[in-house]
């Protein structure tokens, strides 16, 4: 793996399957390379960063659809009320699930509760007041452009999501997914990981150097407006092994195949299925579809296959065509010699799906 003779990748654990005979499970380098050495195994715990807007937020959307608590097409404002009025009055979850509802990408809001404390010696930082300031300002933030002009990949609308989740399920969202996806599943390394840390470290591969947390993130969110929210949010602060990730997978599969205990058919093909809300978006709901030529899947998944990637150097695609599943988690932010565009996906994807059609 050249990424890793040149530095820009510290190590990278590989799940991938086809069909039910042909199957690799591949761990190489390191998970932690500061403050102490730790191999990367196929059991370390990563920072899927935003594999959390399609295993969390995402699936309990399709839990809460198939049970007629959601529609896909029924506005927001009914349970947020700020965005009730204009110019946020149109945006439905279907928009929210394929960023087109118009709101901003991503903003520093752990940088405003940070500067709070600093002048005013409030205690904000993953509080539930600082987490509870965070939704507000997110819920009454102006889109940048009317709902289904136009896809952008949208942060902000998945804290939304979150938050709309919670008040739909009545309980926190870690808690509904747990309860509702994660032990089903048998995902029994995968949580929320809450802010302050408490575990075994050497279990989680770690991320980068933060400046202002003044440490190497090992164990605690990356994305630092989760982080501010106490590690808890609709966007990021999911940890899990590439085991647990394929696990969900295999659900999603059996879910398209009207196999699943935990999700409905109908309403995971509808998720699955690429949506016509914004000219040229490649989004089914909440997840990602192949654009030829420029997808992270490589060159050979099918037109019918969905995916979704994280910062931190995480990814999942399935083919649902194929019976296809391949799992790629790394921490590729981690004391890394140099950061450069993480071109590994693609290529990781090529060569497993031309190994197994060889085999």
């Amino acid at each position: 793996m050249r990424e890793l003779d040149a530095g820009e990748l510290p190590g990278a654990v590989v799940f991938a399957r086809m069909g039910p005979e042909l199957s690799c499970e591949l761990a190489v380098g390191a998970a932690v390379l500061a403050p102490e050495r730790h191999e990367a195994r196929s059991g370390t715990v990563y920072d899927l960063a935003s594999l959390t807007k399609v295993m969390a937020t995402t699936a309990a959307c399709m839990l809460l659809v198939a049970e007629r608590k959601l529609d896909l097409d029924q506005r927001v404002g009914e349970f947020l009320p700020h965005f009730s009025d204009a110019p946020k009055e149109k945006i439905t979850l279907r928009h929210l699930l394929t960023h087109s509802s118009g709101l901003r990408p991503w903003r520093a809001y752990h940088a405003d509760l940070r500067e709070r404390e600093l002048r005013r010696g409030e205690t904000l930082l993953t509080t539930r007041e600082g987490r509870d300031s965070i939704v507000d300002r997110v819920l009454r933030s102006a889109p940048l452009h009317e709902p289904g002009e136009a896809s952008i990949y949208s942060d902000l609308g998945f804290i939304a999501l979150g938050e709309l989740v919670e008040r739909v399920a009545g309980e926190p969202l870690d808690r509904f997914c747990e309860r509702r996806v994660f032990e089903p599943l048998g995902m029994s390394r995968t949580r929320f990981q809450a802010v302050p840390f408490e575990g075994a470290r050497a279990e989680y591969a770690a991320t980068e150097m933060c400046g202002w947390r003044e440490k190497i993130l090992w164990g605690e969110v990356h994305d630092p407006n989760a982080w501010a929210m106490g590690g808890v949010a609709g966007h990021a602060g999911l940890f899990g092994t590439a085991a647990d990730v394929m696990r969900f997978a295999d659900e999603m599969l059996a879910a398209e195949q009207d196999r699943s205990e935990v999700f409905d058919a109908a309403t995971a093909r509808e998720f699955f299925r690429r949506q016509e809300t914004a000219g040229g978006s490649d989004w089914a709901l909440g997840w990602s579809t192949p654009t030829p030529g420029q997808s992270t899947s490589g060159t050979h998944f099918s037109s019918r296959s969905i995916g979704h990637t994280g910062f931190t150097g995480t990814s999942l695609w399935i083919d649902l065509e194929r019976d296809m599943v391949v799992v790629l988690l790394s921490n590729r932010v981690h004391q890394v010699a140099k950061r450069s565009r993480f071109t590994l996906r693609p290529r990781v994807h090529d060569l497993i799906w031309e190994a197994f059609l060889a085999a």
